[in-house]
């Protein structure tokens, strides 16, 4: 097996080359989505590529998925590599009648240009609300949106003045509450739902309803950084609120949910994982998101307001800026270090032995 490492990638293409070679070390075959009519950063081809592990005919399904938030997908594809060389996890996957299906970069567009969002500046976790319905209103957003995204970045010292006396007079949890929820009002502007449903969500549906079809249970694990202490795993109840009971159950006690705000998350609207409904609707669900602790919060948000400051100029900026701003996202979700990188792959081994061990005793 690779070093802890050699599991995780440079870059998105580098991310999908590990990905790429894991499977096919495993003797599995891996299947690609193209997005189309975009590229990478490098130029390099944009696809979700998907493998399964353990048996196809298996009662019961596993899905992983990584890069719903662009550059967290080091986190996630890390992890997701790391299955491919672990014998111990296969076997388990096969004798408890469990397959694992890998879901590789939900996001390749965000992954790839160090965005969190998707090609439409859409963040996917926002985007899966009912668009036939009407669309939740975030005032608190539209109060904070020029001050957010101000004219000049770094943002001037009136403008931090500003901010901090929001978050000195509300505090800092309704600052973050009212930036995170997600809004569909301000279509350049940070934590958007869109206006319709993504590309990556429609292929997630199909991807979903492609291999849930027919099973007893189907169960997702959804990876994201950038929350929480650092290194961290905090397991994150995102789904129906009629899913919480299945998902104690599987991954324990120390659940948070969105529907209860014991968590160090927001409530969001329109969470992606509201998609497993909608494709299996037959099967017993339950989802979580592993959100693993990276940098401070209003740090990271401080990196976010920076890329979407640069996205609305079109990218029209000094060099050395640039790669300042696509630095500080890195950093923000992805801690390049070794003792992080060990800590995500051993908890991430965690949550899936856990749903194996779960759904084998819930079937029994």
């Amino acid at each position: 097996m690779p070093s802890t490492s050699e599991l995780f990638g440079k870059t998105y293409d580098d991310a999908r080359a590990k990905f790429r070679a894991g499977a096919q070390a495993a003797g599995v075959e891996t299947k690609s989505y193209v997005l189309e009519g975009y590229s990478g950063a490098q130029g390099e081809a944009l696809s979700i590529d998907t493998a399964l592990l353990g048996s196809a005919n298996a009662s019961d399904l596993l899905v992983m998925t990584s890069a719903t938030h662009g550059p967290e997908g080091f986190c996630g594809s890390g992890s997701q590599v790391s299955f491919f060389y672990d014998q111990d996890l296969i076997e388990r996957l096969v004798n408890n009648g469990v397959a694992l299906l890998l879901v590789h970069a939900v996001n390749p567009h965000g992954f790839s240009h160090m965005r969190r969002v998707n090609e439409d500046n859409i963040d996917l976790n926002r985007n899966g609300v009912d668009f036939s319905d009407k669309l939740p209103v975030n005032a608190g957003y539209s109060d904070l949106h020029d001050l957010l995204l101000p004219a000049e970045w770094p943002p001037s010292q009136e403008n931090r003045d500003a901010l901090a006396a929001f978050i000195r007079d509300r505090g800092e949890r309704a600052y973050q509450f009212a930036v995170t929820m997600g809004q569909y009002d301000h279509a350049d502007g940070m934590f958007y739902g869109g206006e319709r449903r993504s590309w990556s969500l429609r292929t997630l549906h199909q991807i979903l309803e492609n291999h849930g079809r027919g099973k007893r249970a189907v169960v997702w694990l959804d990876m994201h950084t950038g929350l929480g202490p650092r290194g961290h795993a905090e397991k994150i109840h995102t789904g129906a609120v009629s899913e919480l009971l299945l998902a104690r159950r599987i991954w324990g006690a120390d659940v948070f949910s969105l529907s209860e705000t014991n968590s160090k998350s927001a409530p969001v609207s329109g969470s992606i994982c509201l998609l497993l409904g909608q494709a299996c609707p037959d099967a017993q669900r339950a989802t979580l998101a592993l959100e693993y602790g990276t940098r401070p919060v209003l740090q990271v948000l401080d990196a976010v307001r920076g890329d979407h400051w640069l996205y609305r100029r079109n990218g029209a900026a000094p060099m050395e800026q640039i790669q300042s701003i696509k630095a500080a996202m890195r950093e923000a979700f992805y801690d390049d270090s070794d003792d992080w990188r060990g800590m995500v792959v051993g908890q991430a081994r965690t949550a899936v032995l856990q749903a194996i061990c779960g759904l084998g005793a819930e079937r029994v």
